[in-house]
């Protein structure tokens, strides 16, 4: 099967991209807007609307693959790539990746992949989102030309060794902290609340106490709500807030962490960047060394990877130097999704705990390529995404893995049985 054309259309990402710099300053709500300018370039508002590009590959018997460019919420943060602009993405694909696309023959999605995400402009890798999109679409394209499921050609081709099931949900509530939260335990959601913890005066206090009481309200909420035996895992995402919050001062924020721990019990408590280095060097040592007090401390608590993880390069260094009990694997940072398949895989090998993440920034199609990547590398964690929503986000993966489930369940069960 060869590809005869790229089409590139725009479409709504699933939320809005947020200037990290200006909110975690102080940026001051407007509705549901921020006032003031920007800080980060390539923002022309503190909040705007996520921009998206859908990629269809039209294949030579007149089948259609579709992937998503998409990018994270708070972009050109952490080391990452710039404000995504689906307008440029187009035109560097029609210059670009277009031509290295048009009459290949499709045989294997791992071949196809690496080498257009090694594509480059002007000695630089693509935009990270560019190369997300075009290789959801690459992996559609070889589903279909091999007739299963993408999260079987993944499985294969990759030999990871899993057994295809669901996996375990997270879902972000936004700034809905509280409503949300009654969404998530009356669905029963595996991992909760995420909780947009982003500003320290606002969501965590000079003392921590406003997120500490935050903590407490979510337990004694699924206490009351959840239904016997229901467990969930409770994962916030602090933004480095948490160590802003003490100063920097590693002792206390440690000791702060492990309070949050005995907060939270009975369940267990991730809390995602809690500090922020500046660097990624920086940001491996404390990270590093917020663990090493956590387990001298005898907690519980859990460090989550996020921001300076960006890259293959990057998660190599998070797990070589042990600074983190989770990685968030953040597909769009990414690039292709060939390297969130090599990350999560190397996550799984060295003993920690996988996420398969990304953005509510999303699109639909992402989120639901994201479902089958996860299944097929045996994650322990994926996103409801796209979305701040809690219901979008939760139909749209979980549908999906329920999906995978049935068609690769009715093909084992319609196999001919060998004598």
């Amino acid at each position: 099967m060869v590809i005869t054309d790229v089409v590139c259309v725009p479409v709504q990402g699933g939320f809005f991209t947020d200037d990290q710099a200006a909110v975690a300053s102080g940026a001051a709500r407007d509705g549901f807007g921020y006032a003031g300018a920007p800080k980060t370039p390539g923002f022309t508002r503190v909040r705007q609307p996520a921009e998206a590009l859908s990629i269809l590959l039209v294949l030579d018997d007149g089948a259609v693959a579709v992937g998503d460019c998409a990018a994270v919420q708070y972009a050109g943060a952490g080391g990452r790539d710039p404000v995504f602009l689906a307008a440029d993405a187009a035109s560097t694909i029609d210059a670009l990746v277009a031509p290295s696309l048009v009459g290949r023959e499709l045989t294997s999605f791992r071949e196809v992949a690496a080498a257009t995400d090694a594509l480059e402009s002007g000695g630089l890798p693509l935009h990270s989102a560019i190369r997300y999109g075009v290789t959801q679409a690459l992996l559609d394209a070889v589903a279909q030309v091999e007739r299963r499921t993408m999260a079987e050609v993944v499985r294969d081709e990759y030999a990871t060794g899993v057994e295809l099931r669901p996996v375990p949900m997270f879902v972000q509530s936004g700034d809905e902290r509280y409503d949300n939260v009654d969404k998530m335990i009356l669905k029963r959601v595996d991992v909760l609340p995420h909780g947009l913890i982003n500003n320290v005066a606002t969501k965590v206090g000079a003392d921590g106490q406003l997120f500490a009481d935050y903590v407490a309200w979510v337990r004694d909420r699924i206490q009351r709500l959840g239904e016997p035996g229901y467990r969930p895992t409770l994962h916030f995402d602090t933004y480095g807030t948490l160590g802003a919050a003490f100063g920097g001062d590693l002792a206390q924020t440690a000791n702060y962490l492990a309070r949050l721990g005995e907060v939270a019990a009975p369940f267990r408590l991730r809390l995602e960047h809690p500090i922020d280095g500046g660097s990624r060097t920086r940001q491996i040592e404390l990270m590093g060394s917020l663990r090493q007090r956590l387990v001298q401390l005898g907690s519980s608590t859990q460090i989550v990877a996020d921001e300076w993880c960006n890259t293959l390069d990057d998660i190599d260094a998070f797990i070589a130097a042990g600074a983190a009990d989770m990685i968030h694997v953040k597909m769009p940072d990414l690039g292709g999704i060939n390297n969130t398949i090599e990350a999560l895989l190397k996550v799984r090998r060295a003993g920690l705990v996988s996420y398969c993440g990304g953005s509510c920034t999303e699109t639909d199609r992402s989120a639901q390529v994201s479902a089958h990547v996860a299944m097929a590398c045996g994650a322990d964690q994926v996103l409801a995404k796209p979305g701040m929503g809690v219901d979008e986000g939760l139909m749209i993966v979980g549908n999906e893995m329920a999906r995978v489930m049935a068609l690769t369940a009715r093909r084992t069960s319609a196999a001919p049985q060998r004598s």
